[in-house]
């Protein structure tokens, strides 16, 4: 197991994905494309997958593409930006992704920017 799946943990296969947000395995690449989602090959198979933290309620996070768009801008890959999200963060208490999940976007979203500098 790469350091990236056991940091992130639960993975959800694009199938699951679509099913968790009753759209089609069409949107859910087209969710990819927009960069309102990161994914990634993982497992055994390579099986293309999203973080399962990712979705909340049956919907994306609040606040994830916007962050993700931030983060693929400042040169991040798919891989990169997941292990920033998933990453522990002592002055954030928690993991971005956590911060995100909360309802804290502007904070996170600022740390995102600076990264591109």
């Amino acid at each position: 197991m790469s350091n990236v799946e056991s940091l992130v943990g639960e993975w959800l296969p694009l199938p699951d994905v679509a099913q968790l947000l009753d759209v089609s395995i069409t949107k859910v690449h087209s969710l990819i494309d927009e960069r309102a989602l990161a994914a990634l090959r993982v497992g055994e198979r390579r099986i293309r997958s999203v973080p399962a933290a990712f979705i909340q309620d049956g919907h994306l996070v609040d606040s994830l593409k916007g962050t993700i768009v931030v983060l693929a801008d400042a040169g991040y890959s798919d891989e990169d930006l997941i292990v920033w999200l998933f990453t522990a963060d002592d002055s954030l208490r928690g993991r971005p992704i956590d911060a995100l999940r909360e309802g804290r976007k502007t904070e996170i979203r600022r740390r995102a920017q600076t990264l591109a500098w």
